[in-house]
């Protein structure tokens, strides 16, 4: 590749050249920087050549970006799912005529438009319960990545090749409770070793990139003449046509950002765990007339919860459509998530979110209004008490 510093192997570690940097003296600094180059500014990534090859890690880069991991086929026979043995009872809830006017009430006084007439002196001449049941799989899965990380050099362990690293799967995790999102990156033991930065090429320090590692600068009040009108010598550099570089205060180089002056980096694989706790919702339509997206936003009741390492879709329940979606949804996930990633547990509940749609009247004329869900949410669209007001 070009433009890139020529780098050999001593000692286990990588000594680079660059004709852009004059030798330092021991623990010293560079003595001087090249003229202005950009290749002199160091590369932005590390090359190849930098990271060794370990068993388990062939394919790992810097950065990452390799994807995530398959998991490992189980050494043991996996699970299976079993069918519950008890159904229970599928108990449809209704509320009471008293329930749906003081719903009604509370909502009109948090509307400073609405007349509070027909929500207390509107007649109640039916209510209807709907059966609404919202199916909810989970399935939390941990994935596992892998990419070759570096930091500043202070004396930290160095234990490549000392025995043979674990594979990324083997990497030891403590993992967060079930269904809760969680990430780790955990540095891979028996894979650090000693290279030198790849940014500064071992120097600990970079050219500045505003005078280019001159430590000066032209003069912006003279323009480098050193003069300023005629024979009238520049009092801002003092006649020298150049002024010190306000960036690195005239030293021409400042600390590299990468190794932090250290001039050595400890390189080393690491692997990202990620737990992911997938949800998917099935919601039954009802011909009630409320539309379902009011429905996400509230709570039902809790009529079927199954909780192991992969759940057996739902059986035995009234409503084919959540069985349906039951069986479609298992299959997904299982097909989903068991590709990259491992499976850890699968969560499925059944939810009656109760929907109530209340027929009043009003100064003689008909209306209707929804009470749902377990906060006994309102919906009336067609309020037929409204006024225009504005607040100052």
């Amino acid at each position: 590749m070009e433009n890139q510093p020529i780098m050999s192997q001593k000692n286990g570690t990588y000594g680079i050249a660059n004709p852009g940097y004059a030798p330092a003296a021991a623990g010293g600094t560079p003595a001087m920087f090249a003229p202005p180059a950009a290749e002199s500014h160091g590369p932005s990534a590390p090359p190849a050549s930098m990271f060794d090859n370990m068993p388990g890690y062939e394919g790992t880069v810097a950065g990452g970006g390799g994807g995530f991991l398959p998991p490992p086929m189980p050494a043991y026979p996996v699970p299976q799912p079993q069918p519950g043995s008890e159904q229970p009872h599928w108990n449809i809830p209704s509320i009471t005529e008293e329930t749906a006017r003081e719903a009604f009430i509370l909502y009109s006084s948090s509307k400073c438009c609405y007349s509070s007439g027909p929500a207390k002196d509107g007649v109640i001449t039916e209510m209807e319960a709907f059966n609404t049941y919202r199916y909810r799989l989970e399935t939390f899965n941990e994935s596992r990545s892998t990419a070759w990380s570096h930091e500043p050099y202070s004396g930290q362990p160095v234990d490549a090749y000392s025995q043979p690293p674990a594979g990324p799967w083997d990497v030891p995790a403590k993992a967060p409770n079930f269904f809760v999102d969680s990430k780790q990156v955990i540095r891979v033991p028996y894979t650090s070793s000693v290279k030198s930065c790849h940014s500064c090429v071992g120097m600990g320090r970079k050219p500045c990139k505003d005078c280019a590692g001159a430590g000066n600068k032209v003069c912006w009040v003279c323009n480098g003449s050193g003069y300023r009108h005629g024979d009238d010598r520049c009092h801002h550099c003092s006649g020298r046509g150049r002024e010190n570089c306000g960036k690195c205060h005239g030293q021409g180089s400042k600390q590299c950002d990468i190794c932090h002056g250290k001039q050595q980096l400890l390189v080393y694989i690491s692997v990202t765990v990620k737990w992911t706790n997938h949800c998917d919702d099935y919601v039954v339509e009802q011909s009630s007339g409320l539309r379902v997206d009011n429905l996400s936003k509230v709570s039902g009741k809790e009529l079927f919860r199954d909780s192991q390492y992969m759940v057996y879709p739902v059986m035995g329940f009234p409503d084919i459509a959540v069985v349906q979606a039951a069986q479609r949804l298992v299959s997904e996930h299982r097909s989903k998530f068991s590709q990259t990633s491992r499976i850890l547990q699968q969560r499925q509940t059944i939810e009656l979110i109760p929907v109530t749609r209340v027929n009043y009247s009003w100064k003689g004329k008909p209306h209707i209004y929804f009470v749902y869900g377990n906060e006994f949410q309102v919906n009336a669209d067609n309020y037929p008490a409204t006024c225009c007001c504005s607040v100052m």
